[in-house]
This record gives C-alpha cells, structure tokens and sequence, in this order.
C-alpha cells in the first residue's frame, strides 16, 4: 500500500496542501502549486487531444526548464511514460535507443529543430505542447486521475560503466517511496528551494520533481548561462545537488561564502568525494550529505545525515527507508526495495536480472561498518590484472585523494608488454598548488605494494569535463593510451 499519498494523485494533493507556495522557480516566473497543477491540466489536454494515450512512451529531448517539468507531470497525469532522453546524444543513438523501446514520438524544443531527429520520429515542439503562463481560465475543480501506481512511469537510459545504454523502467511507486525516504533524511518543506542543476535525464535531476510535491519545496530551473553561484544568489536556493566536480568548482570559487548560512543541504553523488574535498567542505562550513545511489534504485540508497562526522562523510552514508542492502561473500553490493527498478527494457520485454531470492546486483563493491555505514571500495568491471595482481583503481583513488592539494584523482590501466595493464593517474591539484609526482608515490609507497603504485601521473584533461553523474572512465582510458602507450 501507498503510505500516504497516492502517486497519482500527487499534483492535486500538493495543490490543496500548498496552494499559494511557490512550486517552479525561474528567472523571470514564480509558479505556485495551484498554477501548476492548472499548466499541468492544460497541458495533459493538448496531450490527448495530440493524440497521446495511457502507456504511450513520449520521449522528451531537452535542456532543464520549466516548461519540461510541466510536461513529466502532465504525462504521468494521463497514464503516459515519460523517456527522458540525454541532450549530449547523437541523433542517431537517440534514434536507434528509442526504436528498441518502441517510442516513436519525441518532443524538443524548437530551438533543437536542426538536430536531425525527427526524420525518422514523429514529434512535437514542447514551446506548442507547453505554456508556462497561468491562463486563469479553469473554473471548475479538474477530475482526479484513476493511476495505478505499480504501471510504468519513466525510462531513464543509464550506460553504467561502460556498453549500449540500458532502458531502465520505474513506476509511479518506485519515485514515491524514492522521495518518502529521501524527504525523511533532508527535509524539504515550503520556503526550500532545490536547484536542478543536473539534468532530468539523470535519476538524480527527476527525483527532484518528486521530492518537492511530497515536501511542498520549490524547484529552482537556472537559466543556461548563469554560473553555480548566480544560480543560487538569483533563485535564492536552499538545498542544492551536487557531483563533485561541482562541488569542487564551488568551493574553488569560493562563492559558499555569501550563501552557506542560508543553503540547508548539498547533496553530493554520483561518484566517490576525494577526502580532501571533503575536509575541505567541512571545514568551510558546508551543509554536505555524501550519497550512493544508482538509476535502478530510482535515485539514492545511502545518504549521511545531519551532523554526521568527517569520518562519517567518508562513507556514503547510511540506508535510506524503504530500500534493503547487503553485501554478498565476493563484496558486491546488493540492493532491493519499494525503490528497486521494474526492470530493463529491449526489444523482447523487461528483464530485472535479479538473483533467485530478488536482489539486484549493482556490480558495485563495498563494505558495511559497524554502525551501517557503507564505504564503496569500486566497481567490478573496473578492476584489472597487472603481473597477475588484482588492481582495483578507486583504492589508489581514494589514497590520492587523501593529498590535501589533490581534488579529484582518476586511474585506469594501459596495457602493458610484460605485465598485461599497469595503472596510470590524472591529477586535478587544487588552484595554487602543484602535484608533485614523488611525494604523491612517497605518500602510496607508505600503504601500497609497488604493483598497485601508477607508472604516470598526468595532469587532469579539461577537454573531458562532463555534465553528467559520473566520470567516463571510457574517455580517460583512450587518453592515457594516447598519452602512455608508446612509453610502455
């Protein structure tokens, strides 16, 4: 059973509870709950007049913006799944990803007219489909949406650490208790106001739409051009979630520093925080909550929690209600929940790929301390063989990291005459310092066996900054072999 709301009624719900408080806040517009479930009932309208049914994929290719936040709720509204679909695709991997799904009907903006996507779907220009203006002409309470909870909702694409993207299916349900159980360890009532600044093709971007119909926060929508620091000062923020690349831009600008009084909560995912990134956030005064999560389980697993230590951010936190986890013999993390994934989609239907007892193996590795604090040791397919030697490269990472003039650290094998693959590093030292090569090899010589210590230490490639979740390790893999190959 649903705990308190039902997800499909969830707009309408959020509109009598909040009414006149803001729900969607950009540059120019302040949208409050009852104007939004209004655009949102106009825009179900269009929708069905369009032609769009109950179980209809629409896929949506698009930046982040108020009028494509409107669009996810009025799908969901008429029973609808919504593909949020990656802007940074070629046209046509998104062609060939939404041909295997059978979603034949996009929407974009116009200003994505050029993209070439639309010559094999059919589509709609989100500008027509979407009015972020309140009319003011409904004058009558809309009818209430009969919506079984359990249906699917959303694909989301996720490539993992490497391969085809995968179409990953949630329902209604999965995002409700995603949120419940999120909102119950960093609340997010009206007058909050969460930036989205990751994009609503990620997990962690669309779980924030949720949230703030559960909480009663408002969603603030940064307008392209504007830095992290404008964003927070111009939308007046108050919960912001972070990678931390981001995180590490921000403190680098040092712009926390007109605003930490005011921001409640950063929440940090999407890849392992360098701990001296970490202290560094501490010691500045930071509200940071260090996470795991991934796209199957429908956003976080694990989150710290208020007023935890240092050494507690270290990890990634503790579990989050209504998700299970547990460590199986070899190491891997195994998850399960009212959060966990329906399954994969591909041309022959939906595969969980859960184990015989219903577990879902993330190919993460972990640990679980004494007080269920979870510190993730790496990824599986990660892992590489040097001289015969297992090599796990978030181990050497995290050491790295431990540099106080170190932020952020990558290592990836390059293959190797003798020895098969032996590892390599990029280093992004802070502004003002300098990574020195031997006292970062005097740092690991001191916890290493000499195996497991990088034969190179490059410096960090910013032509491979990413918008996404997480780092490619793909990309940094084809730069070391550019870099090292001829040297090894």
């Amino acid at each position: 059973m649903i705990k308190d709301i039902e997800p499909g009624r969830w707009l309408f719900d959020a509109a009598r509870r909040f009414g006149s408080s803001p729900a969607l806040i950009a540059a120019d517009t302040v949208i409050n709950y009852r104007e939004y479930q209004q655009l949102v009932q106009e825009t179900a309208a269009r929708l069905r007049r369009a032609g769009l049914e109950s179980g209809a994929r629409l896929a949506i290719v698009a930046p982040n913006r108020l009028e494509y936040v409107i669009l996810l709720m009025a799908c969901w509204q008429l029973g609808a799944v919504a593909v949020p679909v990656s802007t940074r695709w070629p046209a046509k991997l998104t062609r060939d990803c939404l041909r295997d799904i059978g979603c034949f009907r996009v929407v974009q903006p116009d200003d994505f007219a050029e993209s070439g996507l639309l010559d094999e779907i059919s589509g709609w220009s989100l500008e027509e489909l979407v009015n972020s203006r309140v009319s003011g002409n409904q004058q009558t309470e809309p009818a209430i949406p009969e919506i079984d909870p359990d249906i699917e909702a959303t694909i989301l694409f996720t490539s993992g650490s490497s391969g085809r993207p995968k179409a990953v299916v949630h329902s209604l349900a999965n995002h409700y208790f995603s949120a419940l159980g999120s909102n119950q360890n960093i609340s997010f009532e009206p007058g909050h106001r969460w930036l989205l600044s990751l994009p609503l093709y990620h997990a962690g971007g669309l779980s924030i739409v949720f949230r703030a119909l559960l909480g009663g926060g408002a969603i603030g929508l940064p307008a392209p051009q504007w830095s992290l620091e404008e964003a927070v000062s111009r939308l007046d923020i108050t919960h912001l979630s972070l990678v931390p690349t981001q995180l590490y831009r921000m403190l680098q600008q040092e712009v926390y520093i007109r605003f930490r009084a005011r921001v409640k909560a950063i929440l940090v995912g999407g890849s392992p925080m360098p701990p001296a990134l970490i202290q560094r956030a501490v010691t500045s005064g930071l509200p940071v909550f260090t996470s795991y999560g991934s796209t199957e389980m429908a956003s976080q697993i694990t989150t710290t929690r208020s007023g935890d230590s240092a050494e507690h951010l270290l990890t990634s936190g503790t579990l989050l209600p209504y998700r299970q986890i547990k460590i199986a013999e070899d190491g891997e993390i195994l998850v399960k929940g009212e959060t966990l994934f329906k399954g994969y989609l591909d041309k022959d239907g939906l595969d969980r790929r859960l184990t015989a007892d219903g577990w879902f193996r993330t190919g993460d590795l972990g640990r679980l301390d004494e007080q269920g604090y979870l510190l993730v040791t790496g990824r599986r397919d990660n892992m590489f063989i040097s001289g015969g030697e297992n090599i796990q490269p978030e181990e050497i990472e995290r050491l790295i990291g431990q540099l106080e003039e170190i932020t952020e650290v990558v290592v990836v094998p390059v293959r190797h005459e003798e020895y098969g693959a032996r590892p390599v590093a990029f280093i992004r030292p802070r502004p003002g310092c300098v990574a020195v090569p031997d006292r970062i090899k005097s740092h690991l010589s001191a916890r290493l066996p000499k195996f497991k210590i990088p034969d190179y230490f490059f410096p960090w490639p910013e032509e491979l900054e990413s918008s996404g979740m997480k780092i490619s390790r793909r990309d940094f893999i084809r730069l070391a072999k550019a870099k090292a190959g001829p040297r090894l």
